[in-house]
């Protein structure tokens, strides 16, 4: 193994990171900057220097992580998030203090967004609370300073900066009252659930991490953010991230844009019962009885997800969770005239089209996805929340008849 990909597996062992999530070249240009910082040449020895010294980990791994965000990002989740808190659909609310999570929080604009969507909804800091974790002290000293350049204010609707920010020169500082809502620390997603002792939030924000993990620990995760919820509560994720959190009996909320999941403890019951067994047969006549064989139902393994798409497909998904939805949607296009008909590249573009809030298109390629495999729990799950979004219950109904009837066999125990 080479050193390079020594550090690789590194990073993969401290963080989850999966180095082919962000291409080989970005760690090797993290790493060749931190070289030059401790003035060596050799990554060999860069590789010793990284092994034996916690504060050089540190910061190889601000090195690598390098934040993109703004405010409202993604906004569809915002507007839930709103609807939810406005309409009480939370089971512990309003009987205890709403408890939420953005992790990784990065450099605080998507906690202090969901405080400020919460100040708007009616919530105050006696009712509400904000915890904010990322692994970059970087980061997280930037968030605590609470000033933001132009850049984090993107979009044409800036109404809530009037409402929420101070002007300071070329810069917005975040109000007191926003700021009062959230606790910014510092902390892995992975241990967090070992910290807090359980299920203690209403509302994670765990968005556009799970696309940098391999497949394990991309499981791992979404097992500590299960266990991390309350029963009921409600897990906002990234829109190419969905299918790693339905096979973990997380059900869609059904709100257009959001990718929200609600934590579904009624599927997940199901799910763990025993296979049901046939009565046994009755014997025939013998001289010597023959024995019983009680026979089990035969299962099939159940099909690879719709969204575990192709290699070619890589960067469609980054420019999707990047919220470029028309250069991922042009990306898809293209793979599809070059490759043909791909369940795969039907479901992203179904959730592209999701995000863009073009509801009937992306029902169009979610049928195509399923058309082609027709197994698929995590389309048939964003295609029932879809029906039921078009006003159409009957094929919801059948359409989550048909998910619970996988989900015993893909479901996994939290």
């Amino acid at each position: 193994m080479s050193a390079l990909h020594a550090i690789e597996h590194l990073l993969n062992g401290t963080i989850g990171l999966d180095a082919s999530s962000i291409g080989s070249p970005a760690v090797e240009r993290a790493v060749r900057t931190r070289k030059e910082a401790r003035a060596l040449r050799d990554t060999a020895a860069y590789l010793d220097l990284v092994r034996t010294s916690r504060e050089e980990l540190q910061e190889l791994i601000e090195a690598v992580v390098v934040p993109e965000t703004s405010f409202f990002r993604d906004r569809g989740a915002f507007v839930a998030l709103h609807a939810v808190v406005q309409e009480r659909r939370l089971p512990n609310v309003p009987s205890e203090p709403l408890r939420i999570l953005s992790v990784p929080c990065s450099t605080g604009e998507e906690p202090y967004t969901i405080a400020m969507t919460l100040l708007d909804a009616g919530l105050h800091r006696g009712n509400a609370h904000v915890d904010a974790v990322d692994i970059s002290a970087r980061a997280l000293a930037h968030a605590k300073h609470g000033f933001f350049g132009p850049n984090a204010f993107r979009g044409t609707d800036l109404a809530f900066r009037d409402r929420h920010f101070t002007p300071s020169g070329a810069r917005y500082r975040v109000n007191d009252a926003v700021r009062a809502l959230v606790q910014f620390q510092r902390g892995n997603l992975l241990a967090l659930d070992v910290v807090t002792g359980g299920a203690v939030y209403d509302v994670i924000f765990c968005r556009n991490l799970l696309i940098y993990f391999d497949a394990k620990t991309q499981e791992r995760a979404v097992l500590t953010l299960r266990r991390l919820l309350k029963p009921g509560g409600l897990l906002f994720v990234g829109p190419a991230e969905s299918p790693a959190v339905v096979s973990h009996c997380f059900s869609p909320l059904g709100l257009p844009a959001s990718f929200a999941f609600r934590r579904d403890d009624e599927r997940r019951a199901a799910a763990q019962e025993p296979a049901p067994r046939r009565a046994p047969r009755s014997a025939k006549p013998a001289r010597t009885p023959a024995p019983l064989r009680i026979v089990a139902p035969r299962t099939k393994a159940p099909s690879a997800p719709a969204a575990a798409a192709p290699a070619d497909l890589t960067e469609a998904t980054r420019l999707a969770d990047q919220g470029r939805l028309a250069d991922a949607a042009d990306a898809c296009e293209r793979y599809l005239r070059a490759n043909g008909p791909s369940a795969a590249a039907f479901h992203l573009l179904g959730l592209i089209h999701s995000a863009s809030d073009e509801p009937h298109a992306a029902d169009v390629f979610f049928r195509k996805a399923l058309y082609l495999e027709p197994r698929s729990a995590e389309t048939l799950a964003h295609l029932a929340a879809l029906r039921e979004q078009l006003g159409d219950s009957a094929a919801a109904r059948a359409l989550r008849v048909r998910l619970q009837r996988l989900l015993p066999r893909t479901g996994t125990d939290a």
